[in-house]
């Protein structure tokens, strides 16, 4: 799989276990082709008539490196790969597929209930690995506003259950740009704008968290708990799915609230990023508590991999560089995104190996770092 000619310390490097420090739950259940496609693809709707989402480079992928973990050859029709899927059963799909990626350790997003979703706990014992898990924050606002009487309650509680939740997670997680965009205003509001917005939100609690001012008040609420806690606070970045304007998921937007977040010492964590990967190097560059990963654009762009990982290692200081599948879904994923990950990282090394830019013993070190050694260090692993 790397390439022949690397250097053997290089190749052990690439080749350990990953810590994940970034990924979801896997589906449980049968899946349809149908459901199966959705799946695979940021797309939320079918594929055209006669066309498919095999038909994109993570399609491809999954014929070609998943197929043989599921006793197949390489490169296996579609209709193939499904039916040998459906014969093996979710479970035993799951299990030989997240194995084969090499985790060590899943840090798995949890906050909200969802029977279809394996576990943190289910998707350590699937992958032989440990796992731990990361608070989504909007999940816990959700649940609060849906119990909270008066605007004072729902600042109270707020606090609390995110207190109370966190004490089993070892990082805190939001996705405010689907929700806001990250160019918001930096700033803590104001207890009366909070207080006023809290009794606009009681009004109709069921719907999503959208109001600017208590996405601030819950993003700063989150921060002091980190700063208490020591934990790393992720924002979701770049390219999601057809409901996050790109635009307004650029991480180069979160400036501001990075800037004012520094003083606390609150590691910032910056997950995907791609197509912004060098805007988010940047700002690890200049600020010390900014970190990055690359996210499920590793199994998204396949074989283009390795050009996002050497953007990343164009501006951005080593020790800032994460490993993150971003798996969601189908364990293809996680699958997808080592394979790739250490594909693309060892084409980016050994430029800079041929070029005598590094030696043999920096191109290791820096992969054993990004693949778990950075993860370990700023979640207290």
């Amino acid at each position: 799989m790397l390439p022949v000619d690397l250097p053997d310390t290089v190749r052990e490097a690439l080749l350990a276990p990953l810590v994940d420090h970034a990924c979801h739950g896997v589906r449980r259940d049968e899946l349809s082709r149908a459901r199966f496609e959705l799946l695979i693809n940021d797309d939320t709707s079918p594929a055209p008539p006669g066309t498919t989402h095999f038909d994109t480079p993570a399609g491809a992928a999954i014929r070609r490196w998943c197929a043989p973990v599921l006793g197949l050859e390489p490169h296996a029709a579609p209709s193939l790969y499904l039916a040998r899927r459906a014969e093996l059963g979710p479970a035993e799909a799951n299990r030989l597929l997240l194995r084969a990626a090499g985790i060590v350790a899943f840090l798995v997003e949890s906050g909200a209930e969802n029977l279809g979703l394996l576990t943190a706990g289910e998707m350590g014992r699937a992958g032989a690995a440990a796992a731990d898990e990361i608070l989504r924050v909007e999940h816990v606002e959700q649940d609060v506003a849906e119990t909270a009487s008066v605007a004072l309650d729902y600042l109270d509680s707020l606090a609390d259950e995110l207190a109370a939740r966190a004490g089993r997670a070892v990082g805190l997680k939001t996705t405010a740009a689907a929700r806001l965009g990250l160019a918001f205003e930096p700033a803590r509001p104001s207890r009366g704008s909070v207080i006023a917005a809290a009794n606009r939100r009681l009004s109709d609690p069921k719907q999503p968290l959208t109001e600017p001012v208590l996405l601030r008040h819950l993003l700063w609420t989150a921060a002091d708990l980190a700063r208490e806690r020591g934990l790393p606070l992720q924002f979701h970045t770049g390219a999601a799915d057809a409901g996050t304007p790109l635009r307004g998921a650029d991480p180069a937007a979160l400036t501001g609230f990075i800037r004012a977040l520094q003083p606390t010492g609150v590691p910032v964590v910056l997950l995907n990023c791609y197509p912004y990967q060098r805007h988010a190097g940047h700002l690890a560059h200049v600020f010390p508590h900014v970190y990055l990963d690359a996210g499920p654009a590793l199994a998204r762009t396949a074989s283009g991999s390795g050009r996002v990982l050497a953007d990343l290692l164009e501006l951005a200081p080593f020790h800032k560089i994460l490993y993150g599948s971003g798996t969601r879904g189908v364990a293809e994923t996680c699958l997808l995104s080592a394979v790739y990950f250490r594909l693309g990282l060892a084409r980016a090394l050994k430029e800079r190996l041929d070029d005598g830019e590094w030696s043999p013993a920096d191109a290791a070190r820096i992969a054993s770092m990004i693949g778990s050694g950075n993860a370990r260090r700023i979640y207290r692993l």
